[in-house]
């Protein structure tokens, strides 16, 4: 065909077969993709990629305690509480074997998170060659910024920590790195995302990370830090419905605390110990904060 012929007619338009339904067959399927919720990966992609950026804090293990040498709690009631009565009998499961009483008696009391006794031991100073090697393995170029304010040894050692390192730089930035041996390492990332975190609502008390890490059957150990503002000359913490307190060891705006919790029962794993309350006190022996009364904590 020539150039002079021009272009041919259309063919005349005619029906396919079955062109009413594939057509409407097409249009559902572009739809149904365009609408389409993404996989689980997508759409948890962003939310992982924040959290990295983010430590979680429960709000209920973020307390103070320890103590200067050997801590012992400012009033003396017993510590222990009496366990929670037997549960009731139950049927069991199908198929499954029926529960020893005993065994339903030790569920139910371990259940019971003021059943415990608390040993506040000593926290041992952590030299300074060690101190200089958890704090680069922790910081790493950061480290020549920061200088410790606290370096001790929990009174025993739980399977990732024995130890606490915190820091601060010219800016008042503090780093929380917990030890095992000469090495450290943060809960928090970047190691000093821990400022500004959580404040108490007078913003007398400043919490950073706190843990409960099993030791034994029935043992604990409890630890946790924070900073406290100027005003502030004593920082104590009571467990629980327990009234007794225990003195935080404090230094240069920083508080650390470590002790052994003993629970009254084998724990199941559901146990989650007592609520810890920090207690802020100024120099002349007032108290001037109580987590128990913090609205950002009920």
């Amino acid at each position: 065909m020539s150039d002079e012929q021009g272009i041919p007619a259309a063919p005349s338009e005619r029906d396919l077969p079955d062109h009413r339904r594939m057509r409407e067959e097409l249009l559902m399927k572009i739809g149904f993709e365009e609408h389409r919720p993404p996989s689980r990966s997508r759409r948890w992609g962003v939310p992982l990629a924040v959290a990295t950026g983010v430590t979680v804090v429960s709000v209920t293990a973020v307390a103070v305690l320890g103590g200067t040498g050997e801590a012992r709690p400012s009033a003396a009631p017993s510590l222990s509480a009496p366990a929670a009565a037997p549960a009731s009998p139950s049927a069991s499961a199908p198929g499954a074997g029926a529960a020893s009483p005993s065994a339903k008696a030790a569920a139910s009391a371990s259940a019971d998170p003021n059943d415990f006794t608390i040993t506040a031991g000593k926290l041992p100073p952590i030299g300074a060659g060690s101190v200089a090697r958890i704090l680069s393995s922790c910081l790493g170029q950061d480290a020549a910024r920061f200088h410790s304010v606290l370096a001790v040894r929990t009174p025993v050692a739980a399977p990732s920590a024995d130890g606490v390192v915190i820091a601060v730089n010219s800016a008042g930035q503090y780093a929380q790195c917990q030890t095992k041996g000469d090495k450290g390492s943060s809960m928090s990332s970047p190691p000093t995302f821990i400022n500004d975190r959580l404040w108490s609502d007078d913003r007398s008390i400043e919490y950073f990370d706190s843990t409960m890490e099993p030791t034994g059957k029935r043992t604990f150990l409890v630890s946790g830090a924070g900073h406290y503002a100027s005003g502030v000359a004593k920082v104590t913490i009571s467990y629980g419905d327990k009234p007794a307190e225990y003195p935080a060891l404090m230094a240069d705006g920083a508080f650390f605390y470590a002790s052994t919790l003993t629970a009254g029962t084998v724990p199941d794993r559901r146990y989650a110990g007592p609520s810890p309350y920090v207690h802020a006190y100024d120099a002349s022996g007032k108290e001037i904060y109580d987590q128990r009364k913090d609205p950002r904590f009920r």
